[in-house]
């Protein structure tokens, strides 16, 4: 897209200007990530959800008939304001089962998410300037030949579009109570209730809970704000990877690309979603039962860090060789990437109580935008 832009005087500096697209919707999301969080505390999950939702619907569609660079940025930057998803999803996952099942419920919100930034640009690679791959179907004169970007945003939109829909009957996890039952809650009578009242006593401590957390400040809780530095750090180097994988595949030999086409792009980038997707349902959750997340955690960062400093000698193959090669490193990357985000997301539900659950979600999308923000142009740069 950046190409077709004619931005870029030379081909080397198209990574340039992608990275500031990409860039764009973390600081969008930067900006207003605590405010969903706190939006969700107080409001419930599921409105939030659906507002998210929406926003997809309507800047994605958008974003596939830009004609500049400046609507292309300015799409993704509100697209990246409005995106309240991930944050919610993570607190409502830990909620919405019972605790011995969380570790399968979060590595299910992983999953998602990793799918999805493996599935997103498959689809893009597979449906992008459809005129030209499939001149049968698609004219040039048509919507699709005009806006040749269109198709795989509109694809997405309108599979958000049935998203929403059954959204509607998400139940809430946020338990609203009224005046009467808040104020029932100050005696201390009712705390001491027979085992009868279990219900009422249900009530009672969670609206303690909300009572106490209130005035906890989050910035201060060390177990969070540790975790949170982490998955900063990692996320870094993780987006740097999403926005360059793709860029680095198509480019020429010569500047030490794989020289693949978008359709070989999106086949590696679509096999990985389907390696991925059963590592993280049958083997993630006996592995972290087991080591726990902790461990789980390390062990993915430090095989990371081998795996991606070799990936400049899988340039150097050709053939099947070369394909089969970049499609298992692809498949482990993006496995170990997932495993690790998936630990911190267990460790990170788990040092705050439910009532401050999304904002300190909101408080991690944030730090980790701002830092995702550089990733793309730092990657892009470079």
């Amino acid at each position: 897209m950046i190409r077709d832009f004619h931005i870029a005087e030379i081909e080397e500096d198209i990574g340039f200007y992608a990275g500031f697209v990409g860039s764009s919707f973390m600081i969008g999301r930067a900006l207003t990530s605590f405010f969903w969080g706190w939006l969700a505390d107080r409001y419930g999950r599921k409105p939030i959800i659906l507002i998210g939702t929406s926003s997809v619907v309507l800047f994605n569609a958008l974003f596939g008939l830009s004609t500049s660079l400046w609507m292309a940025l300015s799409m993704r930057f509100l697209l990246g304001c409005f995106n309240s998803l991930l944050g919610t999803i993570r607190a409502y996952a830990s909620e919405v089962c019972r605790e011995e099942y969380r570790s399968v419920a979060l590595s299910v919100v992983s999953t998602s998410r990793g799918i999805g930034m493996i599935i997103g640009p498959a689809i893009g690679g597979f449906l992008a300037q459809p005129a030209e791959k499939f001149p049968n179907l698609f004219a040039e004169s048509s919507i699709f030949g005009r806006f040749p970007y269109f198709l795989p945003c509109l694809v997405i939109s309108v599979y958000a579009v049935g998203v929403l829909a059954a959204c509607w009957w998400l139940p809430e996890t946020l338990h609203m109570h009224d005046k009467k039952v808040s104020e029932r809650c100050d005696s201390f009578d009712v705390l001491e209730a027979s085992s009868e009242e279990s219900d009422e006593k249900e009530y009672v401590t969670e609206v303690k809970e909300r009572k106490i957390s209130k005035n906890a400040n989050l910035l201060r809780n060390w177990p969070l704000m540790s975790v949170i530095i982490v998955y900063c750090v990692f996320s870094l180097q993780e987006i740097a990877y999403a926005e360059m994988f793709s860029l680095w595949a198509v480019s020429d030999k010569k500047y030490g690309g794989l020289s693949f086409s978008s359709q070989d792009v999106g086949e590696v980038l679509a096999i990985s979603g389907f390696g991925l997707l059963l590592f993280q349902l049958l083997l993630y959750p006996p592995i972290e039962k087991l080591l726990g997340p902790i461990t789980v955690t390390r062990i993915s960062a430090a095989v990371s860090i081998p795996l991606l400093a070799s990936y400049p000698y899988i340039a150097m193959l050709s053939g099947i060789t070369l394909h089969l090669v970049i499609n298992c490193a692809s498949i482990l990357r993006n496995t170990l990437s997932v495993t690790l985000v998936t630990g911190l997301f267990i460790l990170q539900n788990n040092a705050v109580p439910q009532s401050q659950r999304a904002a300190a979600n909101g408080i991690s999308m944030t730090a980790m935008s701002v830092f995702k923000a550089f990733g793309p142009v730092g990657g892009g740069t470079l």
